[in-house]
């Protein structure tokens, strides 16, 4: 392992673009579970049933049943060791951005400037009949909260039978036309269309630094250097080592 931390550090430091992409497993170690795992939101709710747009038009109030385990799983959760690493790259110029596909704000928490967020973010709520926006701390005393046209408020996420937002994507995918490496954290890319994004980036001459528990489908397609471990343990292992190849 030491070995391919070594190569992973040596490649990021001659990188003049590097980009990261992140997924639930970043923050698993924040407190937050993966939707899909077995013990994650989809376990105890189905989400054709509570997780669609379709839903939450109809029913908001039932929906909201799920959204408020959500947030009480969400409200607490802090940035990791992970989330502290990718910031630190960025703030030493190594890390041109992130594409996340998480909602949980740990990213901007821990102090990443650029983040491009695939599927919204759950710190704020919108009105979908006047267009207001709050800040969920702000308006989480009262649940369901309200507008304050009496409207129930939708979190600023993708529901399923949402389009993902024009921005991220277009954002994202030049970053990944861009970018000379991607660092791919605690993702198996599967879930479209941020699957993409590493066949993109490989396409256009990226590198590939991929850190997951186990080998995913990227592993044996696109993935240069395989860094396998908690992505707390491996990106602190990792940054540490950039920073003692700067001097």
């Amino acid at each position: 392992m030491k070995k391919e931390i070594r190569e992973a550090a040596r490649i990021i430091r001659r990188s003049t673009k590097t980009a990261a992409l992140t997924g639930a497993g970043i923050s698993v170690e924040s407190g937050i579970p993966d939707f899909r795992s077995r013990c994650g939101l989809w376990e105890r709710f189905d989400p054709m049933e509570y997780g669609t747009i379709e839903a939450f038009r109809t029913h908001p109030e039932k929906v909201w049943a799920m959204l408020e385990v959500m947030w009480s799983i969400m409200e607490p959760a802090r940035p990791n060791a992970a989330h502290k690493g990718l910031a630190r790259l960025e703030e030493l110029g190594l890390l041109e951005g992130i594409i996340t596909q998480n909602i949980d704000n740990l990213h901007q928490a821990a102090g990443s400037k650029r983040v491009i967020e695939y599927h919204g973010n759950c710190r704020t709520l919108s009105c979908l009949s006047c267009g207001r926006q709050y800040r969920a701390a702000d308006v989480s005393q009262q649940l369901p909260p309200k507008c304050t046209c009496g409207k129930i408020l939708k979190p600023d996420v993708v529901f399923f039978g949402e389009a993902i937002p024009a921005q991220p994507v277009i954002e994202s995918q030049a970053l990944a036309h861009a970018c000379q490496v991607l660092l791919v954290v605690g993702t198996s890319a599967t879930v479209a269309p941020a699957n993409a994004i590493p066949r993109i980036a490989q396409m256009s001459g990226a590198q590939i630094i991929e850190v997951n528990i186990t080998p995913t489908l990227l592993t044996p397609l696109v993935t240069e250097v395989f860094l396998h471990g908690k992505a707390t343990e491996v990106v602190t292992a990792l940054v540490n080592e950039v920073e003692k190849t700067m001097g």
